[in-house]
């Protein structure tokens, strides 16, 4: 019995881990960097696994992972979605811990490598919001696909799916920390309406501990903490406070859910054909040949950070490969932070999409 014979067996009781066998990669550009950073006005891009450099980069509003897929895409990558659980563990909980509640995760995936990470994802705290379709259409798989042959339907199609971090204050989820104080105060529950200056919804949304739970708009919280300031129980004050000395205003609020500005006439069904001619990188020297097997295009990247960031945000892209994220985070003029562990996607990132005032150091 080979190598891969035995991988497999072992697999199947769950003893050893995908296998890696068989990845060749796509090129090597001889002489790839010894410096280990590229940086510019809007930009910090990093040689090496980004585990080794998140505590170093801002507070991510936007995370944007196009990592393993389970198909042995890139060096590292595993061959099938068995070992994408592990892969994704250590940068799961990290996107937590430096994350924040505005903070939004963009998981680009098949939909078996998702379906196998989403438990990870959970598990850190990660709340799905909604999975979209990147559909290639036909010419994705046109002269590709021997349909005599495959037992399935052709595949031409990615998941990009948006998770955001549940906000906890205290310790507890936002809606249980709203009618725990509300009750601090000492006033009955019913006077909740009177502080939105509502006929019930104060109580029935923004007070409700079940599935009818509504987030409250900064405005109409910023008048449950002004009634309840100024009618509780003096011994209680500052009621609705985060630090215990002075109670969170509307703005302090609004910092609490993730940024989502949903852009008119799209759905989650995403048109798109693949990345094809000038939009797509070629191998140096070879340019018949893509570099990146799955370069993703600026116009979808662009799209979900726009949708889940301003200017100024910080977008995180861990796993670089050619950096489009980072490329389009920086034409909205966002701050970029990301790391490719490939040195020649490293180096042809750089030169073909970052130049101009950028430095490149160890």
């Amino acid at each position: 019995m080979d190598n891969r014979e035995t991988i497999q067996r072992e697999q199947s009781k769950g003893t050893a881990p995908t296998s890696t066998v068989g990845r060749g990669k796509s090129f090597t550009i001889e002489g790839a960097p010894t410096e280990s950073r590229w940086t510019d006005e809007a930009v910090a891009l990093y040689l090496g696994d980004s585990l080794d450099y998140y505590a170093e980069w801002d507070r991510p509003t936007v995370i944007v992972s196009d990592g393993a897929y389970g198909v042995l895409g890139f060096e590292g990558d595993t061959s099938d979605h068995l070992g994408i659980p592990e892969w994704y563990d250590k940068h799961a909980e990290a996107w937590s811990r430096y994350s924040t509640p505005q903070t939004t995760l963009w998981f680009w995936n098949s939909e078996i490598g998702w379906a196998a990470a989403h438990p990870v994802l959970e598990k850190h705290g990660w709340r799905y919001v909604n999975a979209n379709i990147w559909n290639k259409g036909k010419a994705h798989v046109a002269g590709n696909v021997n349909t005599s042959k495959i037992r399935r339907f052709p595949v031409v199609s990615e998941v990009c799916v948006q998770y955001v971090l549940d906000a906890k204050i205290d310790g507890l989820p936002l809606k249980q920390w709203l009618l725990k104080e509300w009750k601090r105060t000492g006033l009955p529950v019913r006077a909740a309406n009177t502080a939105c200056g509502v006929a019930d919804a104060a109580v029935r949304k923004y007070l409700d501990q079940g599935h009818l739970w509504y987030y409250p708009p900064p405005e109409m919280f910023g008048k449950l903490v002004a009634y309840a300031n100024d009618h509780g129980g003096a011994e209680g004050r500052p009621y609705f406070s985060a630090d215990g000395k002075s109670s969170m205003t509307a703005d302090d609020w609004s910092r609490m859910r993730s940024k989502f500005f949903c852009p008119h006439g799209w759905m989650n069904v995403w048109d798109r054909a693949p990345l094809k001619g000038a939009e797509r990188i070629k191998v140096p020297a070879q340019e018949s040949k893509a570099a990146h097997l799955n370069q993703k295009p600026l116009d979808l990247m662009r799209l979900i950070i726009e949708a889940s960031s301003e200017r100024g945000d910080a977008v995180w892209e861990p796993f670089g490969g050619l950096f489009s994220a980072s490329l389009a985070a920086k034409n909205l003029g966002r701050r970029a932070f990301g790391a490719e562990r490939d040195p020649s996607y490293f180096q042809l990132a750089i030169s073909e999409r970052f130049s101009g005032n950028g430095r490149l150091f160890t």
